[in-house]
Protein backbone atom coordinates (compact mmCIF):
# COMPACT_ATOMS: atom_id res chain seq x y z
CA UNK A 1 0.00 0.00 0.00
CA UNK A 2 1.27 3.70 -1.19
CA UNK A 3 -0.13 7.28 0.32
CA UNK A 4 0.68 10.15 -1.41
CA UNK A 5 -0.54 12.54 0.87
CA UNK A 6 -2.09 15.46 -0.52
CA UNK A 7 -2.21 17.41 2.78
CA UNK A 8 0.23 17.60 5.42
CA UNK A 9 -0.10 18.95 8.58
CA UNK A 10 2.22 19.17 11.79
CA UNK A 11 1.56 19.80 15.49
CA UNK A 12 3.87 19.87 18.56
CA UNK A 13 2.79 18.97 22.35
CA UNK A 14 4.73 19.92 25.49
CA UNK A 15 3.73 18.86 28.73
CA UNK A 16 2.06 15.56 27.85
CA UNK A 17 -1.28 15.36 28.76
CA UNK A 18 -0.38 18.49 31.54
CA UNK A 19 0.34 20.73 28.48
CA UNK A 20 -0.23 22.69 25.45
CA UNK A 21 -0.13 21.64 22.02
CA UNK A 22 -0.63 23.86 18.73
CA UNK A 23 0.02 23.64 14.70
CA UNK A 24 2.97 24.50 13.18
CA UNK A 25 1.14 26.90 11.22
CA UNK A 26 -0.68 28.56 14.12
CA UNK A 27 -4.17 27.93 13.45
CA UNK A 28 -5.00 25.61 16.25
CA UNK A 29 -3.48 25.85 20.22
CA UNK A 30 -4.88 24.22 22.95
CA UNK A 31 -4.56 23.85 26.74
CA UNK A 32 -3.78 20.53 27.81
CA UNK A 33 -5.05 18.64 30.83
CA UNK A 34 -5.86 15.50 32.69
CA UNK A 35 -9.49 14.36 32.63
CA UNK A 36 -10.59 14.47 36.54
CA UNK A 37 -11.52 10.49 36.03
CA UNK A 38 -7.23 9.48 35.68
CA UNK A 39 -6.46 11.89 38.43
CA UNK A 40 -6.63 15.23 36.81
CA UNK A 41 -7.89 18.47 37.51
CA UNK A 42 -10.00 18.44 34.08
CA UNK A 43 -9.16 21.97 33.57
CA UNK A 44 -8.37 21.57 29.28
CA UNK A 45 -9.22 19.48 26.58
CA UNK A 46 -6.92 15.78 26.47
CA UNK A 47 -5.82 14.17 23.86
CA UNK A 48 -9.35 11.51 23.21
CA UNK A 49 -11.74 14.50 23.32
CA UNK A 50 -9.31 15.98 20.35
CA UNK A 51 -9.16 12.26 19.04
CA UNK A 52 -13.32 11.90 19.09
CA UNK A 53 -14.16 15.06 17.52
CA UNK A 54 -11.52 14.47 14.65
CA UNK A 55 -13.29 11.06 13.94
CA UNK A 56 -16.22 12.61 14.12
CA UNK A 57 -15.86 14.88 11.69
CA UNK A 58 -13.73 12.58 9.44
CA UNK A 59 -16.58 9.88 9.17
CA UNK A 60 -18.69 12.17 8.35
CA UNK A 61 -16.59 13.67 5.30
CA UNK A 62 -16.39 10.09 4.18
CA UNK A 63 -20.30 9.55 4.25
CA UNK A 64 -20.57 12.54 2.24
CA UNK A 65 -17.41 11.24 -0.11
CA UNK A 66 -19.22 7.81 -0.88
CA UNK A 67 -22.54 9.63 -1.15
CA UNK A 68 -20.53 11.59 -3.67
CA UNK A 69 -19.18 8.29 -5.60
CA UNK A 70 -21.92 6.23 -5.64
CA UNK A 71 -25.64 7.15 -6.61
CA UNK A 72 -27.10 4.23 -4.98
CA UNK A 73 -25.95 5.44 -1.66
CA UNK A 74 -28.27 8.09 -0.07
CA UNK A 75 -26.88 11.60 0.19
CA UNK A 76 -26.13 12.87 3.14
CA UNK A 77 -28.72 15.33 5.03
CA UNK A 78 -27.27 18.75 5.98
CA UNK A 79 -28.37 18.04 9.56
CA UNK A 80 -26.24 14.69 9.53
CA UNK A 81 -24.13 14.17 12.70
CA UNK A 82 -21.78 11.71 13.98
CA UNK A 83 -21.18 11.31 17.53
CA UNK A 84 -17.98 9.56 18.66
CA UNK A 85 -17.61 8.14 22.25
CA UNK A 86 -13.42 7.41 22.84
CA UNK A 87 -12.67 5.68 26.35
CA UNK A 88 -9.28 5.19 27.57
CA UNK A 89 -8.45 2.48 30.07
CA UNK A 90 -5.79 -0.07 30.97
CA UNK A 91 -5.01 -3.09 28.86
CA UNK A 92 -4.76 -6.63 29.97
CA UNK A 93 -0.88 -6.87 28.71
CA UNK A 94 0.47 -3.13 29.71
CA UNK A 95 -0.37 0.37 29.32
CA UNK A 96 -3.96 2.10 28.47
CA UNK A 97 -6.02 1.39 25.14
CA UNK A 98 -9.08 3.02 23.92
CA UNK A 99 -12.54 2.24 22.66
CA UNK A 100 -14.47 3.83 20.10
CA UNK A 101 -18.29 4.02 19.52
CA UNK A 102 -19.29 6.06 16.71
CA UNK A 103 -23.31 7.28 16.51
CA UNK A 104 -24.90 8.23 13.25
CA UNK A 105 -27.63 10.84 12.74
CA UNK A 106 -29.11 10.70 9.25
CA UNK A 107 -32.58 12.28 9.48
CA UNK A 108 -35.27 11.62 7.01
CA UNK A 109 -32.64 8.60 6.06
CA UNK A 110 -33.99 5.32 5.30
CA UNK A 111 -32.67 2.84 8.34
CA UNK A 112 -30.89 -0.01 5.47
CA UNK A 113 -29.88 2.79 3.13
CA UNK A 114 -28.36 4.60 6.35
CA UNK A 115 -26.66 1.17 7.20
CA UNK A 116 -25.44 0.94 3.60
CA UNK A 117 -23.76 4.66 4.08
CA UNK A 118 -22.55 3.89 7.22
CA UNK A 119 -20.80 0.43 5.89
CA UNK A 120 -19.28 2.16 3.01
CA UNK A 121 -17.51 5.53 4.98
CA UNK A 122 -16.30 2.94 7.06
CA UNK A 123 -13.92 1.50 3.84
CA UNK A 124 -13.01 4.87 2.96
CA UNK A 125 -12.29 7.07 6.40
CA UNK A 126 -8.99 7.41 7.05
CA UNK A 127 -9.31 7.02 11.27
CA UNK A 128 -11.07 4.03 10.65
CA UNK A 129 -8.24 2.86 8.86
CA UNK A 130 -5.99 2.91 11.24
CA UNK A 131 -8.20 2.08 13.93
CA UNK A 132 -9.21 -1.47 12.62
CA UNK A 133 -7.77 -3.87 14.27
CA UNK A 134 -6.10 -2.35 16.57
CA UNK A 135 -8.86 -0.95 19.05
CA UNK A 136 -12.29 -1.62 19.46
CA UNK A 137 -14.31 0.21 16.92
CA UNK A 138 -18.63 0.08 16.82
CA UNK A 139 -20.76 1.69 14.50
CA UNK A 140 -24.43 2.58 15.05
CA UNK A 141 -26.78 4.36 12.85
CA UNK A 142 -29.21 6.54 15.76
Amino acid sequence: MTITPRYKTSATATGGRDGKAATDDGSFAVTLAVPKELGGDGQGNNPEQLFASGYAACFLGAMKFAASQDKALPRVPTDASVNATVGIGPRDDKGFGLTVELVVTLPGVDRAAGEALIAEADTICPYSHATRGNISVSLALA
